[in-house]
């Protein structure tokens, strides 16, 4: 069994900056260095926020290699290498191995909707030549298909380097479930941003969350302040994030968290591509007023990098850095 000690806390799921069209492979090292100076544990390249399903295998290996030669072994890179296609998932996991990652995320197979076996058979002839820590990615909302925790048990009996699951579903019982069923060091990643705390208090080891885009720090801040025990300061954070985390899906995945981040000068420009595309004027309006009361733009729309909460009748205005220099 691999060492996976360090594969914990807050790893966002990076998104994918576009520019004229093409991926803008110097903003994404920007965006490395700012999770690394923010405190973020580590990054998740081509999660599901990068929009990966738009991307060429070529533009995904690419996202790996620059992540991994910004970082340099200074944060933890997970690299999402899951896809629809056996044959493009075995090239996507072969390469990021490859070329150095910490882990690997796979997704189950979306769209056909296959039967557990199929998907235990599939996991195991992808990995199986393989020595890095790798992890199942349940999303079933996105994907048509769940994992149950008896499909979770035959992969461990038949993969000594499958180490864990990111878990973006609601079913918090399935929580319990992975940590009675496999112990502490089973590797649990929160996927949904509102079950952050709730999740982690129950054993969860960590969080991959988009709205680590836009506010880094303060998920880091509650992975250690679980980890700690303090669960009123964790409780805390999670409050002072709850309505950025909501807004987080007022559209599609990552179109709010894109318009956020170029709001707050994280991003140049916030482009998409073709099926995905910018957030509409209604939806900007609503996430402005989310930024606005939360503290992160003033009244006149310009980022002040701070969040502003209320918690039992008392008013907290938390100093927070939220992006670097610009």
């Amino acid at each position: 069994m691999p060492d996976t000690d360090r594969l914990r806390g807050s790893i966002p799921p990076l998104v994918t900056p576009f520019r004229a069209g093409k991926v803008d492979e110097r903003a994404y090292a920007k965006l490395v260095e700012f999770q690394i100076s923010q405190g973020s544990h580590g990054i998740l390249v081509n999660g599901t926020t990068s929009e990966p399903s738009t991307l060429t295998i070529e533009e995904r290996n690419r996202l790996v290699e620059v992540a991994v030669e910004t970082a340099r072994r200074r944060i933890l890179v997970v690299a999402a290498t899951g896809s629809q296609s056996l044959a493009e998932t075995e090239v996507l996991t072969a390469h990021a191995a490859r070329v150095g990652v910490d882990a690997l995320l796979i997704v189950t197979p979306y769209y056909i909707r296959p039967p557990q076996r199929g998907l235990i058979d599939y996991f195991i002839g992808v990995t199986g030549r393989l020595e890095i820590p790798w992890l199942v990615y349940h999303i079933p909302g996105r994907t048509a298909v769940g994992v149950t925790i008896e499909t979770l048990a035959s992969l461990r009996d038949r993969s000594k380097t499958f180490v864990g699951i990111k878990h973006a579903s609601n079913d918090i019982g399935f929580v319990s479930e992975c940590m009675i069923r496999f112990g502490p060091h089973f590797r649990v990643f929160v996927g949904l941003e509102e079950l952050s705390f709730p999740m982690m208090a129950l054993g969860a080891c960590g969080l991959m969350n988009a709205v680590g885009n836009v506010a880094p720090r303060p998920l880091a801040e509650l992975c250690l302040a679980v980890w700690k025990n303090d669960l009123a300061r964790a409780r805390l954070v999670h409050d002072r994030l709850f309505e950025v985390n909501k807004a987080t899906f007022l559209d599609t995945n990552p179109i709010p968290i894109k318009y956020m981040m170029k709001r707050l000068g994280l991003l140049v420009e916030n482009e998409h591509r073709l099926p995905m595309a910018p957030a509409t004027p209604e939806v900007a309006q609503r996430l402005d007023e989310v930024l606005r009361r939360c503290g992160l733009i003033n009244k006149e729309g310009k980022a002040v990098r701070r969040i502003s909460v209320e918690r039992e009748g008392r008013s907290f205005r938390k100093a927070v850095a939220l992006s670097g220099s610009n």
